[in-house]
């Protein structure tokens, strides 16, 4: 077996998938970007990955999604009250790095598989006609069998807002008159399609009218086998504001692991979950809290403040003004990018317990994962401890 990690420099950005970090060094006024590479993660590289998924894909588009995220640093209401809570999986399964849940839309509705993503704001799925669609695991959404579908305008609101939503200009069809929306992302993934409205379903008592998304008929980037992206930023357009008149703009979620059993809202499976709402965990004494900031230059982003790292019960041998850029929490990354310092102790502190205390050997590093371990089969059981400080403890 043999375990990978990785890093590379700006503000910090905490990324959903991997198990140690990676690392930056940016404040935010700085426009250089350092690609020198560091570590981040333990993958068994003897484990199959999944149908369609390629990691080398993965890390490359990875990447340009934390540089594009740099370079940007320098409705009606739920018809009823109560939270939702819907099970959160793993990606691996349909072709992506990500997480998925599952969603109804339409009348009748249909349910699809919709990667979840805390880095944008704006949700789409693909839709019928389709121009260019990416292959996905559920049939394609169908306007025309929706009863209660309706493309939206081009002199309607939402199409007015939808552009700082997407980070991109709207555009009218003067043929139909609808608006046209173009989402990007920083790894070159698109997609083109009309500004839409209909009920979205998340369980079968908690519904959503009027949902604003985007009917896509011209897709393409690395969504796996995914049906389209649910937007949970700050944006009014989001799910989270969308559904803000009775959740609070509250929302919470659980990353799963493969074999994780820990479920506080009791759905079996994988163990995680995404909750919409003000629900209670049902061991909340089990957490502590840290504050959410708000940057003005990004107002759609989240962002933690990152205090210090330990390895093996040990902290880093770093000054705390080494942590001075805020961090993004963003699902659709899956590399965690650290500032250059922090990330080099990190890397040193890990590397010798590895080498000295394990008696591991490093093997070559794999893509712009550049430290790597040859272990034995219970890495789990055989890896140092790393801790995350955060602010308010």
């Amino acid at each position: 077996m043999m375990v990978l990690l990785w890093s590379q420099a700006s503000p910090i950005l905490m990324g959903a998938f991997l198990f140690y970090a990676a690392d930056l060094d940016v404040a935010f006024g700085r426009d250089a970007f350092d690609s020198r590479i560091s570590p981040l993660q333990a993958l068994p590289v003897h484990s199959s990955p999944g149908p369609q998924f390629n990691i080398s894909n993965m890390l490359g588009q990875d990447e340009a999604r934390a540089m594009s995220l740099y370079s940007r640093l320098g409705g009606d209401k739920l018809s009823q009250p109560q939270s939702t809570t819907v099970p959160l999986k793993p990606g691996l399964s349909i072709g992506s790095g990500n997480y998925y849940v599952r969603i109804g839309l339409g009348t009748p509705p249909k349910y699809y598989t919709m990667l979840m993503d805390t880095g944008s704001s704006f949700s789409w799925l693909q839709c019928l006609p389709c121009q260019y669609c990416h292959p996905q695991s559920d049939p394609m959404f169908d306007p025309a069998a929706s009863r209660t579908y309706k493309p939206l305008s081009c002199s309607s609101s939402a199409c007015s807002s939808v552009g700082d939503a997407t980070l991109n200009d709207p555009a009218c069809d003067f043929s139909t008159g609808h608006c046209i929306y173009t989402a990007s992302y920083g790894d070159r993934s698109y997609s083109v399609g009309v500004l839409s409205q209909d009920v979205l379903t998340l369980s079968p008592s908690q519904t959503l009218a009027g949902f604003l998304y985007g009917c896509g008929g011209d897709n393409d980037g690395l969504f796996g086998r995914a049906a389209g992206l649910l937007g949970l930023g700050r944006h009014r357009l989001s799910l989270v504001s969308q559904m803000s008149g009775n959740s609070g703009s509250v929302f919470s979620y659980c990353l799963p692991s493969y074999g994780s059993s820990f479920s506080p809202h009791g759905i079996s499976g994988a163990g995680g979950f995404l909750s919409i709402g003000k629900a209670a965990v049902a061991d909340a004494a089990r957490f502590k809290y840290t504050p959410m900031i708000r940057n003005s230059r990004e107002p759609t982003l989240y962002f933690l403040k990152l205090t210090g790292f330990t390895v093996g019960g040990q902290p880093l041998g770093v000054s705390a003004a080494e942590y001075g850029a805020p961090a993004i929490i963003d699902s659709g990354t899956v590399i965690s990018r650290l500032p250059v310092a922090v990330y080099n102790s990190l890397r040193q502190a890990l590397t010798k317990v590895m080498t000295t205390e394990f008696k591991y050997k490093q093997a070559p590093a794999f893509s712009i994962l550049d430290t790597c371990f040859i272990t034995g089969a219970k890495v789990a059981s055989r890896a140092p401890p790393v801790q995350m400080l955060f602010a308010g403890g």
